[in-house]
């Protein structure tokens, strides 16, 4: 018998596009990028817990080591250590997997809906996670970091996707697994699934 896993209840309605968040939702990288935050991070002896990079789920990372550097009054120089932090990143990204339970409806409706990636992540990043594990060919647009003004809890990252696919707001789904981006989903005026963190399946 193998482990039975959280399959993922999604809300009843008749949908014509899924909007997936990536990291965390799709791809089973926050453990990773919490290892490249670690490493880059305690070279400026800066403390970021796990419970808070949870939190901070969504956040682009130049907004996280801006905040960071206000927090703990620190000067860190925000492109270079995000350039570093997502360095330290691709190097551990051969170790990464999907989320099973969400793998499983994008397998199942592609081709039938269209598909968009909503992420706080830069495109490289984006790319490099689906690459990794042969999904890009299945989303027809990405919208991340420096593709909209306001970043999660804001609904402008959906907003834009939904545009881009050409279906109206409330006729998406989105597959979420922070606490903002089910806020920016609401906002958006969009029905939202829960995808459970790391500790929570």
């Amino acid at each position: 018998m193998g482990v039975e896993l959280p399959k993922l209840t999604l809300p009843k309605g008749t949908f014509k596009a899924y909007l997936f968040d990536c990291d965390g939702t799709i791809v089973n990288s926050m453990p990773l990028h919490y290892v490249a935050w670690k490493r880059v991070l305690a070279e400026w002896n800066c403390e970021f817990g796990e419970q808070t990079f949870y939190a901070w789920g969504g956040m682009p990372v130049a907004e996280i080591i801006a905040t960071l550097n206000v927090r703990d009054g620190l000067a860190m120089p925000v492109e270079e250590v995000a350039k570093r932090k997502e360095a330290l990143y691709f190097e551990i990204l051969p170790e990464l997997k999907a989320v099973p339970e969400v793998l499983e409806h994008i397998e199942f409706s592609h081709g039938h809906i269209p598909f968009a990636v909503v992420s706080g992540s830069t495109r490289d990043s984006v790319t490099a996670s689906l690459e990794v594990l042969g999904l890009l060919d299945k989303f027809e647009t990405l919208v991340c970091a420096g593709d909209y003004e306001q970043s999660k809890p804001d609904p402008e990252p959906f907003l834009l996707a939904a545009k881009r696919l050409g279906v109206k707001p409330e006729d998406c789904l989105v597959f979420e697994d922070t606490e903002m981006g089910i806020q920016a989903a609401m906002a958006a005026g969009m029905a939202s699934v829960k995808v459970l963190q790391p500790w929570e399946r």
